[in-house]
């Protein structure tokens, strides 16, 4: 089965990245045998990670779905730049790094992908979706959050980063002041009758698409489902909806 390129052009289910946030392999592999190709894309986090390790990867890879291993990269730009390779080889199709990290590590983790021989797209993660002013202000970052966003994306996009983790709140911005070469990958959607959770700067899918994101990361409201299969068809919907707006 042929994974959709996520630069190139997207059917709304191609859109769709299901977090397994998942505890065990096992539980993570009925949600992806349960959505039966509803969802091409599967985020493997810290969480499942650091339990299964690269099994996880391994598995998903096996029933011809994509993998988006999201570890968030931030270290001494040597190591970075190794993981991105051991990640590549894996054969991950997108991977997070910390903007954060700063401009040497950015660009150790694009040498890093350069060398791979299917090369991963690297998502930068800009703002995380839990945090708002007062939480950069507590780590002495006094931007408001949209500047700080702005300023992560440029230096990603400077130092041959693919694209951005940001939340749907920034996407219209981004757009506007980095352009459209830049893959923008956006948690924190939900459903306008669901709830945000713990997402501070969460806006519906249809926004979100409408406003240029690329890709949808979608977790509780599809792995918590009484149908997941049924709710990512929602999902789909919703996003055909932003898409018909651009």
């Amino acid at each position: 089965m042929t994974l959709p390129d996520p630069r190139g052009p997207l059917t709304p289910e191609d859109r769709i990245v299901c977090a397994l946030d998942l505890p065990t392999l096992d539980e993570a592999l009925r949600l992806v045998d349960s959505l039966g190709g509803r969802v091409r894309w599967f985020k493997i986090g810290m969480e499942l990670f650091t339990r299964e390790g690269p099994r996880a990867v391994e598995s998903v890879l096996e029933r011809g779905q994509g993998v988006f291993l999201d570890l968030k990269y931030h270290d001494i730009p040597a190591t970075a730049e190794r993981a991105v390779e051991s990640a590549g080889a894996l054969g991950v199709s997108l991977l997070t790094v910390h903007a954060a990290g700063g401009p040497a590590m950015l660009e150790a983790c694009a040498r890093g992908r350069d060398r791979c021989q299917s090369p991963p797209a690297i998502l930068a993660v800009t703002v995380l979706t839990s945090l708002d002013a007062s939480a950069l202000s507590a780590v002495g970052i006094e931007r408001p959050v949209e500047e700080q966003v702005l300023a992560a994306g440029a230096l990603a996009r400077s130092a041959g980063i693919d694209g951005l983790v940001a939340s749907p709140r920034e996407v219209a911005s981004l757009r506007r002041e980095l352009g459209g070469e830049l893959l923008i990958v956006t948690p924190g959607v939900r459903l306008a009758s669901g709830g945000h959770d713990d997402h501070a700067r969460a806006e519906t899918p249809q926004t979100a698409v409408k406003d240029g994101a690329d890709l949808l990361v979608v977790g509780r409201p599809i792995r918590d489902a009484e149908d997941p299969r049924v709710a990512a068809e929602v999902f789909a919907q919703a996003i055909a909806q932003g898409a018909a707006s651009r």
